[in-house]
C-alpha cells in the first residue's frame, strides 16, 4: 500500500471531521441483518419490490465501489452476506450523493437507509436515501477482497485472510460448529463442563516436554499445562462423577501439519466406565460432530473419502506394528532386543532411548500413516500407558485405544489407572526412563498419589485433539489452517 492512499484516507478522515461528522460515532442505530432482508426479498421480482416499497436499515463493510457519474453502487457485507447499494444523483441532498460517491472507501463500515428493489442485471438492491459512516478505515484491503495469497501474510494477518478469503472463514464457522456440536452431545450425556489450571506446579498427564515459567510473587517455578488429565480425575474422585473440559494444552515441541506447541483438547472422565464405554462415546460424538460442520458421515479427505458410518475397525498395537514390520513387540521385551529384531526385519531401529520410545516410533512410522479410515488401536503396552489400567487378560498391555483418521491420531482413551500402588510403581519407572534419555517421561506426582489414595471409583477417560479433528472435517492440509491464530516463526507481522 502507498502512504499516498493512507494520506488520501486521512484527508477525507478529516473533511469529515471538519463538517461536524464523527467519523467513529458510539452508536450505530437500528437495522436489520443483511442476512434477513436477503431472506425476506430474495425470491421477489422486480415488479413485486416496486409495488411494496419496503425501506429498509442496513450496516456493513463497503467491498466494493463503482461509479459511472450520476450513478454509484457500492457493494456492502455483513457477517459474511453481501448486498448491493445504489446512489443516484437526481433525487437525494447533493451531500449525501458527495458522501456515496466520493468520500466511502473500500473497507469502511457505513449505515445505509434505503428501498430495496431490483436492477435490470436482477441483483437485489437497496437505493439509498440516508447513509453515515460508522468506522472510516485508513489502510485498505488485500487487493481490493481479490485474495489474500501469501501464506505466512494470511496467518500473521488473519483479520486480513478472513476479509479476503471465503474458504478460510468457512473453516472457522466449521470449527465453532464442530465445538458446539461436542459440548452439546456432552451436556446430553450428564457431563459438566469445568475448568482448571494452565499453570501448575507439576505438569503430567501425558508424554511430552513442557514450557516453564516463574511466579515472582512466590518464586515459585510452574509450567503450563501439557494435558488436564491428573486434575480431571481430581474432580472424578471428588465425587463429579461426568466431567470435561474443552482445553487449551501447551507442549514444547517442533511444529508440523499436525504439531502444535499450542493447542485444544477436549479430555472427558466417567466414573463406573472403561476405555469400551468410551469408544462408544467417542464414535457418536465425532458423527454426531461430523454432522454439524458438514451435513454427513463421507467426509472428502484429500484424494479420499471417509466413511465415518457404520463399524470402525479395530486392531491392537501388537497385531498393527507385527503386520506392517513382522516385528512382535512382546516378544522382544527389552531395547536391545527390540533393535536387533528390528535389525532382522530390515527396520532402522533409530535412536530410541527406551523400548518405550522404540515402540512408539515404530509404530508412528510404519503404521500410523496408513490408518486412513477410523481405526481403533487397542492394548498398547503397559511401559507407554503410566496412566492406564493393566488388561486382566495380559498384564503387559493396557485397556487402551488411540482413535486413528486420515493418518493421524485423534482421540486417546483409557480404562484409567484407579490402583495408588500401581501408579506408583508405574511412575517410580518413568522416572527410570527420564534417568535413561527419555525426556517426556512421566514425572512423579505425590500430590496426585494421595488423592488417589483416597479412592478413585473405576473410570474411563477419553481426550480428543481438537484441532486435528477440525483439520480433517474440514479437509485442510495441515493444522495452521484451522487455528485462527497459530503459532509462528518470529518474524515481521
Amino acid at each position: 500500500m502507498s502512504d499516498r492512499e493512507r494520506d488520501v484516507r486521512l484527508q477525507r478522515l478529516k473533511a469529515l471531521r471538519e463538517a461536524g461528522i464523527d467519523p467513529y460515532p458510539p452508536r450505530t442505530g437500528p437495522f436489520t441483518p443483511i442476512a434477513e432482508v436477503r431472506a425476506a426479498h430474495d425470491d421477489k421480482d422486480a415488479q413485486q419490490l416496486e409495488r411494496e416499497a419496503n425501506e429498509v436499515a442496513i450496516v456493513g463493510r463497503v467491498k466494493s465501489h463503482r461509479s459511472f457519474g450520476k450513478l454509484v453502487f457500492f457493494t456492502m457485507v455483513q457477517d459474511g452476506v453481501a448486498l448491493q447499494v445504489s446512489a443516484r444523483k437526481t433525487g437525494i441532498d447533493p451531500e449525501l450523493f458527495r458522501f456515496a460517491n466520493k468520500e466511502v472507501d473500500i473497507g469502511d463500515f457505513v449505515r445505509v437507509e434505503g428501498r430495496v428493489w431490483r436492477t435490470r442485471k436482477g441483483e437485489l438492491t437497496v437505493d439509498l436515501k440516508d447513509a453515515r459512516m460508522l468506522s472510516k478505515a485508513l489502510l485498505p484491503l488485500p487487493e481490493k477482497w481479490h485474495g489474500l495469497q501469501d501464506q505466512e501474510a494470511r496467518y500473521r494477518q488473519r483479520h486480513l485472510d478472513l476479509l479476503s478469503n471465503e474458504r478460510s472463514r468457512e473453516i472457522a464457522v466449521l470449527r465453532s460448529r464442530t465445538l458446539s456440536s461436542i459440548r452439546r452431545f456432552l451436556d446430553d450425556r450428564g457431563f459438566l463442563e469445568v475448568e482448571t489450571p494452565v499453570l501448575q506446579p507439576l505438569y503430567g498427564g501425558a508424554a511430552a516436554e513442557p514450557f516453564v515459567t516463574h511466579h515472582e510473587k512466590y518464586d515459585q517455578r510452574l509450567y503450563l499445562r501439557i494435558s488436564d488429565e491428573l486434575y480431571l480425575k481430581r474432580l472424578v474422585i471428588g465425587g463429579l462423577d461426568r466431567v470435561y473440559e474443552i482445553a487449551h494444552n501447551f507442549r514444547n515441541e517442533g511444529i508440523s501439519h499436525k504439531h502444535s506447541p499450542e493447542f485444544t483438547m477436549m479430555e472427558c472422565y466417567q466414573a463406573f466406565a472403561d476405555y469400551q464405554d468410551m469408544m462408544e462415546l467417542v464414535q457418536g460424538m465425532l458423527q454426531a460432530a461430523a454432522e454439524a460442520a458438514t451435513g454427513g458421515l463421507s467426509i472428502a479427505c484429500g484424494e479420499e473419502v471417509l466413511e465415518l458410518g457404520g463399524s470402525w475397525k479395530r486392531v491392537s498395537m501388537r497385531e498393527a506394528i507385527r503386520d506392517a514390520t513382522g516385528i512382535d513387540i512382546l516378544e522382544a521385551t527389552d531395547i536391545e532386543g527390540l533393535r536387533d529384531a528390528a535389525g532382522r526385519a530390515g527396520v532402522d531401529a533409530g535412536e530410541a532411548p527406551t523400548w518405550a520410545v522404540l515402540v512408539d516410533d515404530l509404530f508412528s512410522d510404519h503404521v500410523e500413516p496408513g490408518l486412513v479410515q477410523p481405526t481403533f488401536v487397542t492394548h498398547h503396552p503397559t511401559d507407554l500407558s503410566p496412566l492406564a489400567k493393566r488388561s486382566p487378560e495380559d498384564p503387559r498391555v493396557v485397556e487402551r485405544f488411540e482413535l486413528f483418521l486420515a493418518g493421524m491420531e485423534i482421540a486417546n482413551a483409557y480404562s484409567e489407572l484407579n490402583d495408588p500402588i500401581d501408579q506408583r510403581a508405574r511412575f517410580e519407572e518413568q522416572r527410570l526412563q527420564a534417568e535413561a534419555g527419555d525426556d517426556e517421561a512421566h514425572p512423579m506426582d505425590e500430590d496426585f498419589l494421595t488423592a488417589m489414595e483416597h479412592g478413585m471409583p473405576p473410570t474411563g477417560g477419553l481426550g480428543v485433539g481438537i484441532d486435528r479433528l477440525v483439520r480433517v472435517l474440514a479437509d485442510a492440509p495441515n493444522l495452521r489452517e484451522v487455528i485462527l491464530f497459530p503459532h509462528l516463526r518470529p518474524g515481521d507481522a
